[in-house]
């Protein structure tokens, strides 16, 4: 109780002299950041071992699971397109994410990067976001680790611990599985142990899971059958969901859909951007191992896709294990073993890079006085963040131990495309910054009043009639306004076009013998008509919105006409080592992918997601709040007129300890 109270007592002591608006929108200099610092970690990892943390981290999973569940359930053999759109929304996304590694050489991903461009409050949000993705993530991939060793010796371990330790909960897990705890402790120990090691290791994992991949595909070769690519309907038994055969049995809704649902396979590659800290030329290496790993991903996806759906027919595919399932069909033994042998080795690299990730974002966070302090200690011998790898490890090890992952997945596809879109928009508030007075704009933008009003003059400014080349306070302030509209029109024309979609689902029959049908067999529909036909599907039809379409129509116009009002304003001239191409276009087109993807969630993510956020909003609110170093900083500089300001802000240091050691004097 005494620790809340001083946590109340901080707060109301910062609210007093700063506003609301100033504390949450407060940003972090990208100068501040770029400055050396002999305590931090150990800069080892070259332009490989990046891409290969990028490929392992995400080309895991996804790749013996995602596709057959997606070619089954939702675009058939088009799968191959549905991995297309994507990787085209990813590869958006990987461009701002290269950018701000150019810009921002630090560990923390999205995090920093929102720090910089948006503010302290929006960057929380995106951290904590990164957070769940990531112990979400690691859970989820030890689970199926876990599942993938007992299925390959027949199960052993579901036999005895369901008979030992049953748990019939319907949120838990059916038995504790401490395989995958083990799995993750392991692990832990082994990141805490040295970052060059862990590496190594990650990267010998990484070319067990090519060459894997690869044997897929050449093997597939000698079995492929064009014919599964144009199945007619009247070859598909009447007891399967093969919708109207072809190439595209469900239509472009069905390839939209399971972009959406492929777009889980893309979920990692960002952890390239935690390694700032570790990587020996991060404003090179950073954004060529982001484009590396999504070429090399893609053509991946796009390769054991085809190869599935021409070895056997999309719809007697199997969700669980695909490939296993395909080569017992073939009486391929051998080639099952060997594939099933490389998807462990798969699933520990893409383990090992969810933790890798998860905490770097702790430490960095906590770093800035927005997490709790023992999460920043780094080991002085293995420098490495110890104690947040060892704890995050392990609430990620209770998590894949005791619940059942099947309803959190979608969580980590809400807290990524969120986490992009910040990014996104951090690119375009960026490029329109004056950078001329730097954090300035933030500090007198309550205060300052238009210098010209009028509609002739606010048409003039937006439409830049003046041409002006530099960015200036008015501009920047403009820009500003504009990406907001533009992300809140995202938003309205998204959740529009979702209302007015019409897919016509279709559902098996329950089983009447079973008096828990709907438990377990999810999504069969019970026949309360005693129809006699129950080997049809059952075709539940939709009706069309109207207004949604209409408002779809004029929303559309409104965000061309709002990205042609940004492409007028004036850009900003700092040079970097890459920058994003044809902006505003690109990172325009990421955000309404990104909110697109995200209003096609359901609602029951959206429920959850609110509750990890309320939760998270408390730590930031009764310790972030009060003990934020960049908070600190401000509280404890002098009143000075514009030009000492900026003369502390740019006179010269060493190293970056003295300028805490001169801060800590104020506090």
């Amino acid at each position: 109780m005494k620790m809340f109270g001083d946590s109340v007592t901080q707060l109301c002591e910062t609210l007093e002299r700063k506003t609301l608006s100033q504390i949450l929108f407060r940003r972090k200099k990208e100068d501040v950041l770029d400055q050396p610092d002999a305590k931090k970690l150990a800069r080892v990892l070259n332009l490989f071992d990046l891409t290969s943390l990028g490929v392992g981290s995400t080309l895991g999973v996804g790749v013996y699971v995602l596709a057959g569940i997606v070619a089954k359930t939702l675009a058939g053999p088009a799968t191959v397109l549905s991995f297309v759109l994507a990787a085209f929304a990813s590869a958006i996304s990987g461009l701002c994410y290269s950018e701000f590694a150019a810009r921002v050489p630090r560990a923390g991903s999205a995090y920093v990067y929102s720090y910089v461009g948006v503010g302290e409050f929006i960057a929380f949000v995106i951290g904590l976001n990164l957070i769940l993705e990531y112990v979400i993530g690691t859970a989820s991939v030890a689970k199926a680790l876990s599942n993938y060793i007992d299925a390959l010796f027949g199960y052993p371990m579901k036999t005895c611990m369901t008979y030992i330790f049953p748990m019939n909960v319907s949120f838990l897990a059916g038995y504790p599985d401490l395989l995958s705890f083990s799995l993750v402790v392991l692990l832990s120990f082994l990141l805490s142990w040295g970052v060059r090691e862990s590496a190594m290791i990650n990267n010998v994992f990484t070319i067990v899971n090519l060459l894997t991949v690869g044997t897929v595909v050449v093997s597939g070769l000698f079995k492929i059958n064009f014919h599964n690519w144009s199945i007619s309907k009247q070859d598909i038994p009447a007891s399967a969901n093969g919708g109207e055969g072809g190439f595209m049995p469900f239509g472009w809704a069905g390839v939209t859909m399971g972009a959406a649902k492929c777009f889980y396979g893309f979920i990692g590659f960002d952890s390239i951007a935690t390694t700032g800290e570790e990587a020996k030329n991060p404003k090179r290496d950073i954004p060529l191992a982001i484009i590396l790993s999504l070429i090399i991903i893609t053509f991946a996806y796009c390769c054991t896709s085809s190869v599935l759906t021409l070895m056997w027919p999309y719809y007697d595919q199997d969700i669980d294990a695909p490939f296993p399932y395909v080569y017992d069909q073939l009486g391929w033994t051998s080639m099952k073993i060997i594939v099933s042998s490389g998807a462990i080795f798969a699933m520990f690299a893409s383990l090992l890079a969810s933790m890798f990730s998860m905490p770097r974002i702790l430490m960095t966070m906590a770093e800035d006085g927005l997490m709790f302090s023992l999460f920043s200690d780094i080991h002085p011998t293995l420098k490495t963040p110890v104690k947040a790898t060892l704890l995050s490890g392990l609430f990620a090890g209770i998590i894949t131990m005791f619940l059942n992952l099947d309803q959190l997945m979608n969580m980590m596809s809400i807290g990524t495309l969120l986490a992009y879109t910040i990014v996104c928009v951090c690119v375009l508030l960026l490029r329109y910054r004056n950078n001329s007075d730097g954090d300035e704009f933030v500090k007198n933008q309550g205060n300052d009043e238009p210098e010209t009003g009028g509609f002739v003059n606010t048409v003039e400014r937006y439409l830049n009639l003046s041409n002006i080349d530099n960015c200036n306070k008015e501009t920047e302030r403009v820009a500003t306004t504009l990406a907001v509209l533009y992300v809140c029109t995202s938003a309205l024309f998204s959740f529009a076009t979702v209302q007015q979609e019409c897919v016509v689902t279709i559902h098996q029959w329950c089983d009447e013998s079973d008096s828990n049908a709907t438990v377990f067999q999810p999504g069969c529909v019970v026949n309360t008509n005693n129809t006699n036909n129950t080997t049809t599907p059952f075709e539940k039809e939709c009706v069309g919105n109207d207004i949604a379409m209409y408002t779809s129509v004029i929303l559309a116009i409104g965000l061309v006409l709002l990205m042609y009002l940004l492409s007028r304003q004036p850009q900003s001239k700092k040079k970097l080592s890459f920058k994003v191409p044809l902006v505003p276009l690109i990172p325009c087109i990421s955000i309404l992918m990104n909110v697109y993807l995200m209003m096609k969630l359901d609602l029951n993510t959206w429920i959850r997601f609110s509750i990890w956020m309320i939760m998270g909003l408390f730590v930031y609110v009764f310790y972030g709040m009060s003990h934020s170093v960049e908070g600190l900083k401000r509280k404890g500089e002098p009143k000075m007129s514009p030009s000492s300001s900026v003369e502390l802000k740019t006179s010269p240091s060493s190293s970056a300890e003295p300028v805490y050691e001169y801060y800590t004097t104020y506090l």
